[in-house]
């Protein structure tokens, strides 16, 4: 890796930044606290000067890769202390990198300030935990701790199969399989549907990206498995509707089933600017109780959101509630509560 990349990754682990932009004629560019900062003492650079510091950081097979493809992800270390997710692609003025920098520890579920009710889902043998959000939110360090806090807890056999792999697990208690798409396997698919064969306990998907992949998931939790997996929705009715809308119709009834006999819990999740600096995130709990079950069988996913907001006492919680509590302690501003909300007068109704 060219010394002046090394230099600007190790500037923005300093300075605590979530990521590091690359792109032709502009400075460097760190992510701190959600906010983009330029790097002016490190220069503009130019197109030129792109493509030589990001090809300083791949193999043969990876240009390859690349050039072929127009985009690639893959993960590596930095003098084993800086680890980086990288995405290099091209636009209009040639190569570019955004890059995701990875804790080289993993932080438990009390350290991120996540809701305890993740410690209960996990103690299950066998069903679906599904982490959500937007990109950016900290859904794969969310799955990180609940991977690792089974790690030191139960002797059993994950598998993760990610693309590419970000923290890397010490096995403890618990053997650990973790394959890189496409390293280790060609495609998610295939990676999926070999992963049954593979005599795992729980299989940790890092992003449930479309029908085949849900469907594999769906099934390997009925079938007696813990799944951990990912999505890209708003809150956890959407995320019921998003599992069911991308199937085709003749699974669709299969599937509302199999959902409703496997899901444990969604956690949907935002990380909001915290007054004293740093994120934290604000979440919805949706706990997989029999009267949710119900309404997934009999397709009313339309009155779960109602069901989350009057099951506070069996630990269910809206995003709305989650962000009037951090509002209340003094954690985040009523301003950012606002910005994130996505129902600005049920948390207008909260915070009086």
């Amino acid at each position: 890796m060219d010394d002046k990349l090394k230099r600007i990754f190790y500037i923005a682990s300093q300075r605590n930044a979530s990521d590091v932009h690359i792109v032709p004629v502009k400075y460097p560019t760190l992510r701190i606290d959600g906010e983009l900062i330029n790097l002016n003492e490190e220069g503009i650079i130019s197109s030129r000067e792109s493509k030589e510091l990001l090809f300083s950081m791949l193999n043969e097979d990876q240009k390859n890769y690349l050039l072929k493809y127009k985009d690639i992800d893959f993960s590596f270390n930095i003098d084993d202390k800086i680890r980086v997710r990288a995405n290099i692609y091209f636009q209009n003025n040639g190569l570019a990198g955004a890059f995701r920098l990875i804790p080289t520890d993993i932080k438990t579920i009390e350290e991120l300030n996540l809701p305890p009710i993740l410690h209960e889902f996990i103690k299950k043998r066998q069903g679906l935990i599904l982490i959500t959000g937007p990109a950016g939110v900290g859904k794969s360090t969310t799955l990180a701790a609940l991977i690792d806090e089974i790690n030191h807890t139960k002797p059993v056999h994950i598998i993760t199969i990610e693309e590419p792999i970000e923290y890397i697990f010490l096995p403890d208690l618990a053997l650990i399989s973790q394959r890189e798409i496409p390293r280790d396997s060609p495609t998610w698919h295939r990676a999926l549907r070999a992963a049954l064969r593979e005599d795992p306990d729980i299989i940790m998907i890092g992003e449930l990206r479309d029908a085949i992949s849900i469907q594999i998931a769906l099934t390997a939790a009925e079938t007696g498995h813990l799944v951990l997996g990912t999505l890209h929705t708003n809150s956890a009715s959407q995320t019921i509707d998003r599992i069911l809308d991308v199937l085709p119709e003749a699974q669709k009834n299969q599937a509302r089933f199999q959902l409703a006999s496997t899901l444990i819990g969604i956690i949907s999740q935002r990380l909001v600017n915290r007054t004293k600096g740093g994120r934290i995130p604000a979440c919805e709990v949706l706990i997989a109780n029999p009267a949710v079950k119900n309404l997934i069988r009999e397709n009313k996913v339309y009155q779960i959101d109602l069901v989350i907001e009057t099951s506070l006492e069996s630990g269910m919680f809206t995003l709305e509630r989650s962000l009037a509590t951090l509002v209340n302690l003094g954690e985040i501003t009523l301003e950012n509560a606002f910005n994130y909300s996505i129902n600005p007068e049920r948390l207008k109704n909260l915070l009086k």
